[in-house]
């Protein structure tokens, strides 16, 4: 018990407090912002590897932007990559206006185990597109890449499908007025399919149609709209008439 009782305490160091003299430390930096922008938003941010492999294929490709060129570049600096990084460069050099580059990079990330057919990704390919003559037939030999893939996928499975990234890619195709691939994908996904949408994919697709001159294919949207309506329960229906209501009163009230 002694040898407890005698341990000596260790004392403390009194710190020096620092008054409004005080010098400051050497060898500490410190700065503010070098400018206004905010901060880097979820998605935006690149990893060294993305970056480089951005730099490589811009490089590669400096000469020859060809779709085969770009492929093989695409190959050899993209291929090793992992699924973040791949999907980041893809979104940034569509950011940057390369969008052949990014449709080279959506090859290589075919190849890929993890790859699904993704409609999100296809509506930010499609609303990046340049607008340039060929960029109509580019579209659409996109969306019937995205329907193959599907096709060979199982198609449009019930209960695996995002309605709202398939709705992304109408308005997105409906927007760059393609209006025949359109309707290709709500055909293979909702008449064909047999896919659950709700009634914003077909108010989209009916007014989409109809601004594009496609009154037929309005028709049969507007036709399905009909049978999915009488699907409604009870009480969903008395919810969505509420909801119209509203929209209709605050569609008046703005009119006034």
């Amino acid at each position: 018990m002694a040898s407890l009782i005698f341990v000596p305490r260790a004392t403390p160091t009194p710190r020096p407090r620092l008054g409004l003299t005080s010098r400051a430390i050497p060898g500490v930096i410190t700065c503010g912002p070098r400018d206004n922008r905010g901060p880097l938003q979820r998605g935006r941010s690149l990893s060294t590897e993305a970056i480089l492999a951005i730099q490589s294929l811009k490089r590669l490709t400096s000469a020859d932007r060809s779709p085969a060129a770009a492929s093989a570049a695409a190959a050899s600096a993209l291929g090793r990559l992992l699924k973040a990084d791949l999907v980041a460069a893809m979104a940034e050099l569509q950011r940057q206006g390369h969008w052949s580059l990014a449709v080279a990079a959506l090859h290589v990330a075919r190849g890929e185990p993890w790859y699904r057919p993704d409609p999100a990704l296809y509506a930010t390919f499609v609303s990046s597109v340049p607008g340039s003559d060929e960029a109509g037939a580019a579209v659409d030999a996109l969306v019937e890449a995205f329907l193959e893939e599907k096709a060979r996928g199982g198609g449009f499975v019930e209960g695996e499908e995002d309605v709202y990234k398939l709705t992304r890619l109408v308005r997105a195709l409906v927007a760059k007025g393609r209006g025949r691939a359109a309707w290709r994908v709500y055909e293979a996904a909702v008449r064909m399919g047999g896919l659950e949408v709700d009634e914003y994919v077909y108010r989209v697709m009916a007014r989409g149609m109809r601004r594009l001159g496609l009154d037929e294919e309005a028709a049969e949207v507007e036709a399905d709209f009909s049978k999915w309506e009488t699907t409604i329960s009870p009480p969903a229906r008395d919810v969505l008439d509420e909801m119209r209501a509203r929209e209709k009163s605050k569609t008046s009230a703005t009119a006034s």
